[in-house]
C-alpha cells in the first residue's frame, strides 16, 4: 500500500504580486520546499546530507495552474512517488486549499554523483523511497 507525504504550505505576502495572488515561479519553490521535507522528513535524508556526496536535481517537471491562490490561503500539497528507477525517481504533488486543486505537477529527480553523473539510489533510500510508491495494480 502507497503512502503519501502531507506539506503544509500558508501563502506568505512574499509569495504574491500585487494583486495578492501567488505568482506563478513562487510555486515552483513551494514545490521544492515539499521535495526537500519529503526527502528529510519522511525518507531520513536529508538534502544537506545528499548534497555532501552528489545531488537530486528536477530534470523534468510539469504543472498544471488550475486556480489562483491568494495572501493567508492555507495550502496541503500532497506528494506521492509515482515510479522509482535505478537512478531516479517521479513525483506526483497536489495541492489544494479549501477543497480546491490550485496546481498538479509531475517531475523526475536524478541522484547524481559529485561528478553530475547519474548514480543509482543508495539501497536504504530505495527502500524508503519504494514505501510512498503507489499502488500500480
Amino acid at each position: 500500500m502507497s503512502r503519501t507525504f502531507l506539506f503544509p504550505q500558508k501563502v506568505l505576502f512574499k509569495h504574491c504580486d500585487p494583486a495578492g495572488i501567488v505568482f506563478y515561479p513562487r510555486y515552483f519553490e513551494m514545490m521544492n520546499d515539499c521535495v526537500e521535507a519529503f526527502f528529510s522528513d519522511a525518507l531520513n535524508a536529508p538534502f544537506e546530507n545528499l548534497h555532501k556526496t552528489g545531488a537530486t536535481p528536477t530534470v523534468a517537471i510539469n504543472t498544471v495552474f488550475q486556480s489562483p491562490s491568494h495572501h493567508g490561503d492555507q495550502l496541503i500539497v500532497t506528494l506521492a512517488v509515482t515510479r522509482v528507477g535505478d537512478t531516479s525517481v517521479s513525483l506526483q504533488m497536489v495541492a489544494e486549499s479549501g477543497g480546491q486543486s490550485r496546481f498538479e505537477t509531475t517531475s523526475t529527480l536524478v541522484n547524481v554523483n559529485l561528478q553530475g553523473r547519474p548514480e543509482p539510489w543508495p539501497d536504504d533510500l530505495r527502500s524508503a523511497l519504494t514505501q510512498f510508491l503507489g499502488d500500480n495494480t
